[in-house]
Parts: C-alpha cells; sequence; structure tokens
C-alpha cells in the first residue's frame, strides 16, 4: 500500500495531434488561427496566457499539427484528468476555426495540398537544412516527463532505461497509415521520425559532462540546430527538470497514455534504485525498436533482460515485473496490470485502425473513427 512517506515522481505529458477536415477528413493548415481563437477566449475569461505556452497548447513545425501539455502530476488518475481537459482545450480551438482533431502518429490519407511549415523562423530554417526529412516531417508523437533529481540522475535513467524503450514503443504503436496507404508498419511514424540525424536510440553517456559534450558536438557538426533538435529517444529536457522519453505515436485511448506515463515513471525509478540491466549495443537496439514498430503488440519483441525474442505479452509483462517495486510505492500495480489487459483486449490503434478499414470503409472511415474516438475521449462519451 502506498504511504504517506513515499516520495513520489511527477509525471507530465505533451500531446501532437493533427487538425483535419470534420467532413473529409483532409488535414488542415489552420493551426495559427486555432492557437489565436485559443487566446481570444483566454482573454475573455480573464485567464490571461503565457508567451510560447498560450493555456497549454502550442504550434508545431507544420500548420497543420498543434500540440497541448499538461503539468506534472503525482497521481496518473489527475494526470488523465488533465490530458482530458488539455484535449478539451485543444478541440474547442479547433472547432472555432471549423476544424477537428486526432491522435495518430501519420497523416492517414493521401495529403494533395503542399505541407504549409509554421510561419516561424526556426521552422523554416530546419524544414531549409534538412530538406525532404523537413518536409514530410508532418508527424505527430507523444512526450512523457518524468521528474530526476538533476541531471546526474537524468543520466544515469537514460543509460538504464535505454534496452526498455522498445516496449514503451510497442505499446503506443498508432500509425500504420501514410498518405492513404498501409505502411506495413504499427509505427510508421517511427520510421520517418528516424531520419533525422540526431534522432533513434543514443549510446549510453556515463556522466554528465559525456552528455553535453555529446550534444555540443551534434550541434556543432549540423545535425541539431539546437538542444530542442535532439530528437534522441530520451533526453535531458532543456525544459524541465526532467528525463523526457520520446519513442511514443501520438495515442487515441486516455487509459493507454495514462498505462505508458506509470510504466515510464516506474521504469526511471527502478533505474535510479539501481535496477540491472544488460548494456545493449546500440545495433541491437536499434533492431529491438524496429521489431516494436514493425509489429507492436502483434508479434514477438526482444527482451530488454534476455535479449532473446519473446512473446509482445511475456515481455511486457517481464517489464511489468521489472517495475513492480517502483509501481506498487506509486500505487500503479492494478491500474497498469488492468490497463495492458484492456489494451490486448482491443488492441492497439494500429490494430483498430487496420480493423476499421478492412471493415469496408477505407481510410476515409479510418479518419472518422479516429475523430469520433478523440471527441470521445474529451467528452467522456
Amino acid at each position: 500500500m502506498q504511504t504517506a512517506s513515499v516520495n513520489l515522481r511527477k509525471v507530465g505529458v505533451e500531446e501532437e495531434l493533427m487538425l483535419v477536415d470534420p467532413g473529409s477528413g483532409a488535414l488542415m493548415a489552420v493551426s495559427h488561427r486555432a492557437l489565436h481563437a485559443h487566446r481570444a477566449q483566454l482573454d475573455a475569461e480573464g485567464s490571461g496566457h503565457d508567451v510560447g505556452t498560450d493555456g497549454g497548447l502550442e504550434q508545431e513545425l507544420f500548420l497543420q499539427q498543434i500540440e497541448t501539455g499538461t503539468s506534472p502530476h503525482e497521481s496518473i488518475g489527475d494526470l488523465e484528468r488533465d490530458i482530458v481537459a488539455c484535449r478539451r482545450r485543444a478541440a474547442e480551438s479547433a472547432e472555432a476555426v471549423q476544424a477537428s482533431l486526432i491522435a495518430t502518429g501519420t497523416p492517414v490519407l493521401a495529403d494533395t495540398s503542399a505541407q504549409r511549415v509554421t510561419p516561424e523562423d526556426r521552422y523554416e530554417r530546419i524544414v531549409g537544412e534538412f530538406g525532404e526529412i523537413g518536409r514530410q516531417a508532418a508527424v505527430c508523437g507523444m512526450h512523457v516527463h518524468v521528474d530526476v533529481g538533476g541531471d546526474d540522475e537524468g543520466v544515469r535513467v537514460l543509460d538504464g532505461v535505454r534496452p526498455w524503450l522498445p516496449v514503451l514503443r510497442a505499446l503506443s504503436v498508432n500509425s500504420p497509415f501514410w498518405q492513404g496507404v498501409d505502411s506495413g508498419y504499427a509505427s510508421w511514424r517511427s520510421q520517418v521520425w528516424g531520419r533525422w540525424p540526431s534522432a533513434g536510440p543514443s549510446e549510453p553517456y556515463g556522466d554528465v559532462a559525456s552528455y553535453q559534450r555529446n550534444a555540443e558536438s551534434m550541434i556543432a557538426s549540423g545535425a541539431s540546430l539546437d538542444r530542442a533538435m535532439l530528437y534522441f529517444d530520451a533526453r535531458l529536457s532543456e525544459s524541465y527538470p526532467t528525463v523526457e522519453i520520446r519513442v511514443f505515436d501520438a495515442t487515441t485511448e486516455i487509459d493507454d497514455v495514462g498505462l505508458v506515463a506509470a510504466l515510464s515513471r516506474a521504469l526511471v525509478d527502478t533505474v535510479v534504485a539501481g535496477g540491472g540491466t544488460p548494456i545493449w549495443r546500440s545495433d541491437l537496439l536499434r533492431a529491438a525498436h524496429w521489431r516494436a514498430s514493425r509489429y507492436g503488440l502483434g508479434d514477438r519483441l526482444l527482451d530488454p533482460l534476455s535479449q532473446e525474442l519473446a512473446s509482445a505479452r511475456s515481455v511486457v509483462e517481464h517489464t511489468i515485473t521489472y517495475a513492480r517495486d517502483a509501481l506498487d510505492a506509486h500505487g500503479d500495480t492494478d491500474r497498469v496490470v488492468e490497463a495492458f489487459e484492456r489494451l490486448l483486449a482491443r488492441g492497439t490503434g494500429a490494430t483498430r485502425q487496420r480493423a476499421v478499414a478492412d471493415a469496408g470503409g477505407g481510410v476515409e472511415a479510418v479518419v472518422h473513427d479516429l475523430r469520433e474516438r478523440f471527441t470521445a475521449s474529451w467528452r467522456g462519451v
């Protein structure tokens, strides 16, 4: 049982969402107008807004995207309620400009119009510098932030959590379609995002000085324009005292978000407490990420402890067992186990998208279903 003396790490979530036409499902480049409507509403309420945060909403690389961000929370239940509130704010802002929102990793429909880069100097520079990599980067992820007690502890977490990140990725796969075509992957977003030269798994750092040297070298090389472009699977946040885990697709179901957030926090706790994990070579780690993005929970995964293939169920169960003490301390064990069983029963987001398409409606029906389920997630219907 959780006791009052337990020092709970807080956890927060950022979600990248796509703006679509409510009728056709086509992407709509209106995030600037949606944010203008949101700011006007905040001013009308007397709430005010902070430049750069705007009450939890921000722009992304393309005008077809918008980002939400929760506050940090000790309770996963409180986190899920905050996600609902963030989605409501974002959806109401989208509705003000005749748009809807969906949570998925990649554009489902073929987009005949050019992607519109958000007209800010940094975004325009990114696309200008990285060319087609940047122009095809209109994909949406979810980032989980977990408190750490300083950079030293954060680097220990980055080094220790590496083998577990493919498991977390497999739980969130939600992007099988790309521009109207089935990619053959459960998470095609991860393949698109992996084209960035600073993306993917990183080598163990050992200490903060090594992490900082690597960050500066990446920027000096031109592979990252700045620290915000260090797109590693996990990194030290530049804005918060957290480790930021970045392997997740944008995920429709709120309890799936709660599942990966709770498990991420428990893995951080377990690594800090000295939970031992084999040191993986980066090439094998890339293979583990590939299997997670290719199959999700639909085939075998590489087990973080044995480094051998095993059923997805058993690998996730081993992950829960590895982090069990931390889950117990946070009161999250039952929540995680039950959410995982629900996920297995209904299938991942990728499984759901394919099932909807196969039922006869094609990719157009997939967008309609994503829109309805996203709306249900914040309306509570």
